[in-house]
Order: structure tokens, then C-alpha cells, then sequence
């Protein structure tokens, strides 16, 4: 199983990993029309944090057990052959019973939808999320564990 691994003492703080992550799970996968559409910003399925000179980005952790898929009403979070937790927006009431059983509070809500917004999905069909393979200081790292 792969797991993203953040080193917060490499971190930069310059975000581009919240930028290549929302342009990954763009319509256009182009960084200056992703952020130029006429529908607003994209959601990075990550969250940065930032306190002084401490910066890092989360994603979610893929839990074993994972309290977001138990507390789905819909099972819209749901577990792939691979263990990745993952959401299916078709599925998904808006409930956001997730956003709150999470522990690590990396599953983001749109507002304007009513339903779950982003979450990491490990950029589903790359080689390596857009996180991992855009942090220029090697601060995210996906290892095999």
C-alpha cells in the first residue's frame, strides 16, 4: 500500500502543491485556464497549514479503519481495491457526517453544491499524485509501506 508522507522540516510553504493538486482534478489540467475559469477557484484536495515558520500540506491519510467511510450514510466513502479511500459525488446527500468524523480534517465542503467538495484521491489514473511530483523540496514523498 502507498502512503504520502509529509516532511514538515522541507516544506517551503510556497503552495504548489495545493495548485497543481486543484489543477490535477481540473477539467482543462492546465495550471493558467484551471485558475482563469469563469466557475472560480478549484478545491486543492489538500489542506495547508501554517503556523510561524512551521508550513505542511495534509491530505488525507487513507485510514485502515477508516471513521469517514463508517459514518457515510450513503456509502458515497467508500474503499478501493488498493485501500484508497475514496468519494463518489453521485452518492453523496450533502450530509457531511464525513467532514466530521474525520480526525484529520482534510475533507473539504462545497458550499455551493451542498455536498463533499475534495478530498485526496491520490490523483487517481498518475503515475504519482500532483503533490508529490510538483513539491520542489521533496517536503511529500509517496512511499510504498
Amino acid at each position: 500500500m502507498k502512503k504520502i508522507i509529509i516532511r514538515e522540516e522541507f516544506c517551503l510553504g510556497c503552495r504548489l502543491c495545493e495548485v497543481h493538486c486543484a489543477t490535477a482534478h481540473s477539467e482543462s489540467k492546465n495550471i493558467i485556464k484551471t485558475f482563469k475559469s469563469v466557475q472560480g477557484r478549484p478545491l486543492s484536495a489538500l489542506v495547508f497549514e501554517e503556523q510561524g515558520y512551521t508550513t505542511f500540506a495534509l491530505q488525507c491519510r487513507h485510514c485502515k479503519d477508516a471513521p469517514c467511510i463508517e459514518s457515510c450514510l450513503t456509502s458515497a466513502m467508500y474503499k478501493d481495491k488498493h485501500g484508497t479511500v475514496l468519494h463518489d459525488s453521485e452518492k453523496c446527500v450533502g450530509c457531511w457526517m464525513c467532514i466530521m468524523a474525520c480526525p484529520f480534517g482534510v475533507i473539504k465542503p462545497d458550499l455551493k453544491e451542498k455536498k463533499v467538495g475534495s478530498k485526496c484521491d491520490f490523483c487517481t489514473g498518475r503515475e504519482k499524485p500532483a503533490c508529490v511530483e510538483h513539491c520542489p523540496n521533496q517536503a511529500i514523498l509517496l512511499k510504498e509501506i
